[in-house]
């Protein structure tokens, strides 16, 4: 008798779960209401990477995409999550393949939808009114999980007809929530609002420095880049864009992140060759650097035989460092990275000076977050190598957001990307 009790309340509890979380949460109506959402707030990225850029098209799919999120079920939010996770940050885990680790990748696409889906059905549970939902979409402006801040929901924007500016984005979301509050033909006040906030996107006044910029566009496959094969092949390369640009009578090459894949400052004929060339053309070049055993990701400045190494500041979460405890982190790198050590990070930023004009130095992720724009530098050079993701959306994903930086500090970037996006980023 007691045994038929046990299983008559296991079953009663498994049909409550079964009702309440399986038959909820992953009803068909939740599932396709959050891919439609997601994907309204997602295909601003994709448009871009196929070149389209229709500022009417991407408004609407702004107004839609956040109109939806802030009256969706609940039930919904988990999965709008899940669905921006995978759109946006899909090509996160192609990195593995080169750990020998591709098993990995599908995992880490689910894995990525799954983190986001947590955040958003903890929004979901806060965000009881549509006020307080509005509220919590502009804290993600400011939310870093792991220091990894590339989900910025007003990036929406950046190709649109509004603004991207923290203020406006903040104004944008309350005439969502006037749109939905208000009745009958009050509504009319809140898409008044709504376009009065275009009026606020006008374009920057920028200068561009009097200076003609070497950035060469470079595809290096990352499966021979650190090969020892390749490296002599490599390095001539890069001195043949080098002499390309003397040739060319350039003001400066900008080379991308570990353009010169080996431990550079340890390299005395490669500083010399180098040094020697920069009498004629400034150079600025990715590389390692070595110092007091420890390994910085960083920038070589090579300008009238002389050298400027900067170390990269803001380093890649879980792709540079481990943001864990120290026993979390060592067990990770023995598992996935053969036992390798975190990168160091410098504790300040570095500026080059060439012709009297001032640059930032940033390398690929740091670019953009905004402990690298202290004191609102005119000129920023970033270097990336974007290769760890190609074929994928991520450099177009990395050129939005430094878009949306140089917007917001007025900064011009010259971005030079191996298998990415290099070019003059500007503000407007």
């Amino acid at each position: 008798m007691e045994v038929k009790k046990q299983i008559y309340l296991s079953h009663l509890a498994y049909e409550s779960f079964d009702k309440k979380f399986s038959r909820g949460y992953f009803s068909t109506f939740f599932i396709i209401k959050g891919f439609f959402i997601a994907f309204c707030l997602s295909l601003f990225i994709y448009l871009d990477y196929f070149g389209l850029h229709i500022k009417i098209i991407d408004t609407i799919l702004a107004i839609f995409g956040f109109y939806g999120l802030l009256v969706c079920q609940k039930r919904t939010l988990p999965w709008v999550g899940f669905f921006i996770g995978i759109f946006w940050f899909y090509w996160i885990g192609f990195g593995f393949q080169y750990y020998d680790l591709t098993y990995l990748i599908p995992l880490a696409v689910i894995g990525f939808g799954l983190i986001y889906a947590l955040f958003f059905w903890v929004v979901s549970k806060v965000g009881v009114t549509q006020e307080l939902r509005a509220l919590l979409m502009f804290g993600f402006m400011f939310f870093s999980p792991f220091g990894f801040n590339w989900f910025k929901p007003e990036l929406v924007f950046i190709n649109s007809y509004f603004s991207t500016d923290n203020y406006l984005y903040g104004a944008f979301l309350l005439s969502i929530v006037f749109m939905i509050r208000l009745k009958k033909w009050w509504k009319l006040l809140a898409v008044v609002v709504l376009y009065s906030l275009t009026l606020f996107n006008k374009p920057l006044h920028v200068e561009l420095p009097n200076l003609d910029i070497a950035i060469p566009i470079t595809n290096l496959d990352q499966s021979k880049k650190w090969k020892k094969e390749y490296r002599d092949e490599i390095v001539e390369y890069n001195f043949s864009l080098i002499k390309s640009a003397v040739q060319a009578k350039k003001d400066l090459i900008i080379l991308h992140e570990s353009a010169f894949p080996l431990y550079l400052n340890l390299e005395t004929t490669i500083l010399n060759r180098l040094k020697k060339l920069s009498y004629d053309i400034p150079i600025v070049t990715g590389g390692l650097h070595v110092k007091n055993n420890l390994v910085y990701n960083s920038s070589f400045f090579f300008q009238d035989g002389k050298l400027k190494i900067a170390d990269k500041v803001v380093l890649v979460p879980f792709g540079e460092k481990i943001p864990l405890p120290k026993w979390a982190r060592d067990i990770i790198n023995n598992i996935f990275f053969d036992g390798a050590d975190d990168y160091e990070s410098a504790k300040n930023v570095t500026n080059f000076k060439i012709k009297n004009y001032s640059f930032r130095n940033a390398i690929c992720y740091e670019a953009t977050t905004d402990t690298i724009y202290k004191d609102n530098p005119k000129y920023m050079v970033a270097i990336s190598n974007n290769a760890w993701f190609s074929p994928s959306i991520e450099p177009t994903l990395q050129r939005l957001l430094l878009k949306l930086y140089a917007r917001k500090y007025n900064t011009i970037i010259y971005h030079s990307a191996n298998a990415g996006i290099s070019g003059i980023i500007t503000p407007y």
